[in-house]
């Protein structure tokens, strides 16, 4: 009997640890890497190299059996499984393919080459972290890093104290930003030098919008779409409350995400793999504008679309890693007719919300058996830091489906109660629309 073909699946957790696994039985997953975001994992931060880490991989590949490579994590695991896939001559994306995407200075310059019209004005901060902003800055202004995940430091600033303080780093800060980016950096130089460092800010034109995500993938060059998520963020503010799938984009928003999706990723190179184009849309002015490109999958959303569309994204992606084409794939019967990501999250550095007990976890199992739940513990250090960094607090997530709108926002109130959490959807109006689901103002914080 053949043994099934064994994946090395790198920087495994939550989301792709949960999806992978649904597939274990076809496609073993061995993992590789480590959790940037739990203790003691992340000691592995210190001293990373990007290279030394694919060395290390592609020397233990044959002996371990492993016949492919895929990853969904931004930081490192994208650019590490490129690297992998092509020294071992595996399906993957191009190396230089993911870092035009990442780089976001140089994408935003293909992108003004490519499709003007879906760019904005923006221009490198001249100054380095913690010197005085340069005096001649139109506010507000978008800013974020270059390079970074979770769109980390993210966010409008209105002045230019605000932006002084945005990037004023303590000696911890400093190294960790350091960490983070560097190992990066040093593929940048050696294979996209034309890009420059990422070691900086990157300013930006705010965009008030309605906030979307094209996702799709690039088989023998050929690009195809797997559908459209709308990002709903809190009130007033640039964090996000929930992701929906499907959504109501227009037509002619569709239509232009795909024909804009086309040229950039042709222009970069990317002829194989899953990406996530994150966007604007003003239906009122039929005005598409690019936030940025993920050279992966958005992994928050792969059991959305199963829900809904019985497509699983992390079957997608492992059969992308093995070269095979994902259109044959064959489709379960959906369970919803819509499918959401709720995020719960405190605007107040001072308040802790309370994790689920046990006990609340398994009411939620018994009423809701095919909820996704994740929490997130973090202490008042990591708290604060998360404020200065995002801008609030995430503590949970929950994923559910429902037969409609309606629906799916009943079956989230009666969840959250069972966990003892606030429902992560606006108060009504009087003329019973959703007040703050209808604009987004400027870029979001966090990367799905």
């Amino acid at each position: 009997m053949t043994k099934p073909p064994r994946t090395l699946a790198l920087f495994n957790y939550d989301w792709d640890r949960l999806g992978f696994g649904r597939w274990a039985n076809e496609f073993p997953v061995v993992s590789a890497g480590f959790d940037l975001f739990r203790f003691p994992s992340n000691l592995r931060l210190i001293g990373f190299d990007v290279q030394h880490f694919v060395a290390g991989l592609a020397a233990r590949a044959k002996r371990n059996g492993w016949q492919a490579v895929t990853s969904n994590h931004e930081q490192f695991g994208a650019l590490a499984a490129a690297l992998l896939a092509e020294r071992l001559g595996w399906p993957g994306t191009p190396v230089a393919a993911v870092l035009a995407c990442q780089h976001k200075l140089y994408a935003r310059q293909v992108l003004q080459q490519v499709a003007p019209e879906a760019n904005i004005p923006f221009a490198p901060l001249a100054s380095r972290y913690g010197e005085p902003p340069p005096e001649d800055i139109a506010y507000p202004v978008f800013v974020k890093p270059v390079k970074a995940a979770f769109s980390v430091l993210a966010r409008t600033v209105r002045d230019r104290d605000e932006l002084a303080a945005l990037i004023r780093f303590g000696p911890w800060e400093r190294w960790v930003i350091h960490r983070l980016v560097e190992p990066f950096e040093r593929i940048v130089r050696a294979r996209l030098p034309e890009a420059g460092s990422a070691h900086r800010m990157l300013l930006e034109q705010p965009v008030t919008a309605l906030q979307y995500n094209l996702d799709g993938y690039v088989f023998a060059s050929e690009l195809r779409p797997l559908g459209i998520v709308e990002s709903v963020m809190y009130p007033g503010t640039q964090a996000f409350m929930r992701f929906v799938y499907p959504c109501a984009l227009p037509a002619a928003g569709q239509a232009r995400a795909l024909e804009v999706a086309q040229r950039f990723l042709q222009a970069v190179g990317f002829t194989h793999g899953l990406f996530n184009m994150e966007l604007f849309y003003d239906a009122a002015q039929d005005r598409l504008t690019v936030i940025e490109f993920n050279p992966r999958m958005a992994a928050q959303f792969s059991d959305l679309y199963l829900r809904v569309d019985g497509l699983d994204l992390h079957r997608v992606a492992l059969e992308l890693a093995h070269g095979r084409d994902p259109a044959l794939l064959p489709r379960a019967a959906p369970t919803a007719g819509v499918a959401a990501s709720f995020v719960y999250r405190s605007f107040d550095p001072a308040a802790r919300p309370p994790l689920p007990t046990a006990a609340r976890q398994r009411a939620l199992a018994q009423q809701f058996p095919e909820a996704m739940l994740f929490s997130f513990p973090k202490t008042p250090g990591q708290i604060g830091r998360d404020f200065k960094w995002l801008g609030s607090y995430r503590y949970g997530i929950l994923h559910l489906g429902g037969r409609d709108a309606l629906d799916l926002r009943a079956r989230c109130e009666a969840a959250s109660r069972l966990l003892g959490w606030p429902p992560p959807y606006a108060r009504p109006d009087p003329t019973g629309a959703e007040v703050g689901s209808t604009l987004t103002p400027a870029f979001f914080l966090e990367s799905p």
